[in-house]
């Protein structure tokens, strides 16, 4: 039976009430409220922009810019009129922005602005700003118009997204409107979001994460979004829209930690004894342990660290990596809640999600019931469901290596069910055998190096070795902080010998709860950290194994 649009969730918000916020967008030093009758309004005005550029139900159309209001209306107006979008991340390089579009077959391209519009003026189709874009128009008639997102979709198609290439040639996975609707429908009985929650939107909207979670769902829910300015100004951001609810990755949780911690060793000792006592305290009754002090603690340090992200945070929710439980913990200690989520692109994000009332912060949760999950004789993780895509686009083979004819997605990942609740142990492609035959996880070991204070990025190698060995980003910051290094810089920090003691003595640490064969051995730090730019980091922050150990082969020489 045909589905309908994903824009029906507009129908349903606005039958809500048409005054009530839905954005709030940057203006000046502030925020100002877009109600869901003006924001409607705005995407009836962008459905007759886009509608100028004689697309076709299901042609498809590239988008290239930053999160943001523009952004969201030409993705609803597309919605409306039966346009496949196909986003790209701003950040990529001009070949690989043109690889995406010319692959989609796109029929036109909407950019930010004339920089992006220059990265793709080669593809021979028409390339606008979303300026231009929106001076254009054909007039629509309305109420044929707002009928048609209650009626069937025009193209079961929503969108194609292209998944991040940490393992080989991007693809391009068709994610159909049923998943989207499906999961927005779900989610609710997991967490307990409503029309009150606002969202803070920052993440790239061009993953899947962002597109979905914090892009469609809030609609979805009746609720509002508020968008940051920049990853610079998230702080205020959030001190000004006070969000109840928001998608961050474990890099940022990890950032937002060390800032506080930074600040608690630069404070004066009784500060530091109070904090921490509070940490003290709060983590034990995350534990669900005695904390008589909790209260008194709580209204002295929690309170303040809360303000700090909004005063109203209900949920952190994590996603594109693996979360570290001892970031759970710290944010949990001073009363946010932090949930772990698993998806992929190819799964429209959303799969399993840990409930805010029963948190397993080293799970990721239950799935959601509208799919199905289990585990393959080899641990691999499997998905069914209408949330999972309807293939690669062109690329049969690789659809059929990823669907088996019963219709379960092949993940990748490794894991397994602990209560209903899914645990991921690595991914099946990165898993690291040594000379000795025993295979190594290096998602695991990695995790524990990260959840040191000195060392911000791990990347664990083994295969062929007797042992593992590491390339280290160090925390450059902790370090000059409690060593007392000065305007050192991050490569000065990489060359100290004491900040190599400090990282040794990490590692240390972490190698104790592995097994013999597990443990890291020898070591590097690098000098600087890695980046998109050099191609080691996907746009969703992911470490592309490959890269790393190619750019590093020398340093990884010197430990064979």
């Amino acid at each position: 039976m045909a589905c309908t649009s994903v824009s029906v969730f507009w129908h349903e918000a606005l039958s809500q009430g048409r005054d009530r916020t839905a954005y709030l967008l940057r203006q000046g030093s502030g925020y100002s409220a877009l109600s869901y009758g003006q924001a409607w309004e705005r995407v009836y005005q962008a459905a007759c922009s886009v509608a100028s550029l004689g697309l076709k139900p299901g042609d498809r159309l590239g988008i290239v810019g930053d999160t943001g209001l523009e952004w969201a209306l030409v993705d609803w107006a597309c919605q409306t009129l039966g346009i496949v979008t196909v986003p790209v991340f701003p950040s990529l390089p001009a070949d690989q922005a043109t690889q995406i579009l010319r692959d989609a077959e796109a029929s036109a391209v909407v950019v930010q602005d004339a920089g992006q519009a220059a990265k793709v003026s080669d593809l021979g189709v028409p390339v606008l700003t979303f300026a231009d874009l929106f001076a254009r128009k054909v007039e629509l008639e309305r109420s044929a118009w707002e009928r048609s997102v209650t009626e069937p979709a025009l193209t079961e198609l929503a969108t194609i997204i292209y998944t991040s290439g940490t393992t080989g040639e991007p693809k391009g996975a068709m994610l159909g409107h049923q998943g989207f609707l499906d999961l927005c429908r779900a989610i609710p009985d997991t967490l307990p979001l409503g029309p009150d929650d606002v969202f803070l939107s920052w993440l790239p909207i061009a993953h899947v994460f962002e597109r979905f979670a914090g892009h469609i769902l809030p609609i979805s829910l009746g609720a509002s979004i508020g968008y940051a300015g920049s990853v610079a100004t998230i702080a205020s951001d959030m001190a000004k829209v006070r969000p109840t609810i928001m998608l961050v990755v474990p890099r940022f949780l990890d950032s937002l930690r060390s800032k506080i911690q930074e600040g608690m060793r630069n404070a004066p000792p009784l500060r530091q004894k109070l904090f921490a006592l509070a940490h003290a305290q709060g983590r034990a009754r995350v534990e669900a342990l005695s904390a008589p002090l909790y209260p008194l603690t709580d209204a002295l340090v929690g309170k303040k660290l809360r303000e700090r992200v909004g005063g109203r945070l209900r949920y952190f929710v994590s996603g594109g990596s693996a979360l570290p439980p001892d970031l759970c913990t710290f944010f949990g200690a001073f009363g946010i809640t932090t949930l772990q989520g698993y998806g992929l692109t190819e799964t429209t994000a959303a799969s399993c999600l840990n409930d805010p009332f029963e948190n397993r912060p080293e799970t990721v949760g239950k799935p959601f019931p509208c799919l199905e999950v289990k585990i393959a004789d080899d641990g691999e993780i499997l998905i069914r469901g209408s949330s999972v895509m309807k293939g690669y686009w062109r690329k049969q083979a690789a659809t059929a290596e990823a669907i088996d004819p019963e219709g379960w997605f092949h993940t990748g990942d490794l894991g397994d069910l602990e209560d209903g609740r899914v645990r991921i142990t690595d991914r099946k492609k990165d898993i690291q055998v040594l000379a000795n035959g025993k295979n190594v996880a290096p998602q695991k070991v990695e995790n524990l190096l990260r959840a040191e204070a000195e060392i911000s990025e791990a990347v664990v190698f083994g295969d062929g070795r007797n042992h593992c060995v590491a390339l280290i980003v160090p925390d450059y910051a902790h370090l000059r902080s409690s060593l007392s290094l000065g305007n050192m810089t991050d490569g000065e920090v990489a060359a100290d010998e004491s900040a190599t003691s400090e990282v040794r003595q990490a590692v240390d640490r972490a190698n104790k709860v592995l097994a013999d064969f597990e443990r890291v051995r020898q070591f590097r730090t690098l000098a600087e950290p890695f980046s998109q730019e050099k191609g080691e980091l996907t746009p969703s922050m992911k470490v592309r194994r490959k890269v790393v150990r190619d750019a590093y082969a020398a340093r990884l020489a010197e430990m064979d």
